[in-house]
């Protein structure tokens, strides 16, 4: 189970990338307007997820939206911030680029909320072979995002 898991997680990642050219080819088609893009994006999301909520049945929880707590409604602007900021950053560096600086965000604060337990997620603390697995990834990062020009000298 735990493979399907991760495989889902994979597709998502490899799903991000080409989400970013995408969107990056329709802001270019939109006049060059990156908002209006994201916004499309969102739409074409939000109709296909609200279709599939109703299918499902699973509608009937929005009467519970109103008793959440503040930051739960955050998730949407944080996507959108994610959105937008591949349609702009994409482009000006490329898809891998930037992606290395998003998944070093992305290891960066998902130790933080493991380690802590932060947003009710379970406590998964750091350890050394994460902490070396970390500085691993990194310097393979320093290598892919400057390696040719080294490689030039």
């Amino acid at each position: 189970m735990q493979w399907m898991f991760l495989g889902m997680a994979f597709i998502a990642g490899s799903l991000l990338s080409t989400q970013a050219a995408v969107n990056s080819q329709l802001g270019k088609s939109l006049n060059g307007q990156p908002l209006m893009a994201a916004f499309v994006s969102f739409l074409v999301g939000t109709v296909l997820l609200f279709a599939i909520t109703v299918a499902k049945g699973q509608f009937g929880s929005i009467s519970i939206m109103p008793q959440q707590v503040w930051w739960k409604w955050t998730g949407g602007i944080m996507g959108a911030f994610l959105v937008c900021s591949s349609i702009i950053v994409a482009p000006k560096v490329g898809v891998a680029n930037m992606l290395l600086f998003i998944i070093i965000g992305q290891l960066l604060a998902g130790l933080l909320i493991d380690n802590y337990g932060f947003l009710g997620m379970p406590i998964k603390p750091i350890d050394l072979s994460k902490v070396l697995g970390l500085v691993i990834v990194m310097l393979g990062m320093v290598v892919f995002f400057f390696g040719h020009k080294v490689l030039k000298s």
